[in-house]
């Protein structure tokens, strides 16, 4: 068995790296998601099987004997059919595979705050205790040390009886860590143009944004916002299914954004990161100007990365990404991406996150 085990777990890892030679493949697959449950997601593998062995029916081997000519439909039979394999991995696997396989510098995060972590180690003596906990060693030490300064200790009978003053304890001792904390703000236009296929690619765009962010921090709080003409937070829930028939007006989400960031995350304790995703429609030119003059003098300043996706649907094509580049093309703190379709999600991701911030 445990050889088996071994061979079982040799297997394991090669699914594994085959999972991470083609994990590009996967970044736009929406059924990823369709087995996610708690912290883990399956990825099916295809091509792949467990070896097994095959029960010799009898028959002659390869080359003996007459072949016999094929044709014709084939007929029901017993055996079971090729089955694809899912490979189960938790969030935190797939982050490491993802920056591997982007080549994603590690976030920075900013802020060295000291915080007492709930963790810690018996580490520390203590004179009193419970005796589940008595420290024989330390206890014993001490005992002869007082046996010593007495002058009551006997080499030819070195015979250590402990008194209660002799006893020693562990004690717990909280070690202070660092610890920094993330906020990530998603913002999604669901107005009339936002179709269903649009927001498949943001729903899929922003679980890998979710977990390579995770991966570099010890908690993070994520906040979802909606807007058509007008902006409301909601749960993640609604904000991939809502859809609303009414125009574009970006500045409602910036302006809500801006003051979620300013009631709930301090900028000095918290890491804030923006996505945006819209067609890049927007109400009218004097708006789109207002939504970059809120970017540039309330959002950018709290925030380490903004990230604007242009997630573009047929006969689509808003010229507010345009805006922001001429406009901020220089400044490290925003990442501008057009999603087209899926196959540019790999893209997107690349734009976003290749910063380290």
């Amino acid at each position: 068995m445990p050889r088996i085990e071994s061979d079982v777990n040799r297997f394991r890892q090669i699914v594994r790296g085959k999972v991470r030679e083609e994990l590009k493949k996967h970044l736009g697959k929406t059924e990823l998601f369709g087995k996610q449950g708690g912290h883990v997601v399956s990825i099916p593998i295809p091509h792949l099987e467990l070896p097994h062995f095959v029960h010799d029916t009898g028959g002659k081997g390869v080359g003996q004997g007459e072949g016999q000519g094929g044709g014709g439909a084939g007929q029901a039979g017993d055996q079971p059919g090729e089955h694809i394999l899912e490979a189960e991995f938790s969030v935190e696997e797939l982050a490491t595979m993802l920056g591997e396989a982007l080549e994603l510098p590690r976030i920075a995060p900013k802020g060295t705050d000291e915080l007492v972590s709930p963790a810690g180690r018996y580490t520390g003596i203590a004179t009193s205790g419970p005796e589940s906990l008595r420290h024989f060693k330390r206890s014993y030490r001490q005992a002869l040390r007082r046996l010593i300064v007495s002058g009551t200790y006997d080499p030819t009978n070195p015979r250590v009886s402990l008194q209660r003053v002799d006893r020693r304890y562990r004690t717990w001792k909280p070690r202070p860590l660092p610890k920094t904390n993330a906020a990530i703000i998603y913002v999604m236009d669901v107005s009339g143009s936002m179709g269903d296929e649009q927001k498949e690619i943001v729903r899929t765009e922003s679980f890998w944004l979710d977990a390579w962010i995770r991966s570099h921090y010890q908690g993070v709080r994520t906040v979802y916002v909606v807007h058509d003409a007008a902006a409301k937070e909601v749960d993640r829930e609604t904000f991939f299914t809502v859809r609303e028939s009414g125009g574009t007006v970006i500045s409602s989400a910036y302006e809500l954004a801006a003051r979620i960031i300013e009631e709930r995350f301090p900028v000095s304790d918290w890491n804030l990161y923006l996505f945006h995703f819209t067609d890049g429609e927007n109400y009218s030119r004097q708006d789109s100007d207002k939504s970059a003059d809120l970017l540039a003098e309330t959002l950018l300043p709290a925030v380490n990365l903004f990230g604007y996706g242009q997630v573009e649907a047929l006969g689509t094509r808003g010229d507010f990404i345009d805006i922001l580049r001429a406009r901020f093309a220089s400044d490290e703190r925003v990442a501008l991406s057009r999603i087209p379709d899926r196959d540019a999600i790999v893209v997107s991701i690349k734009d976003f996150l290749g910063r380290g911030r």
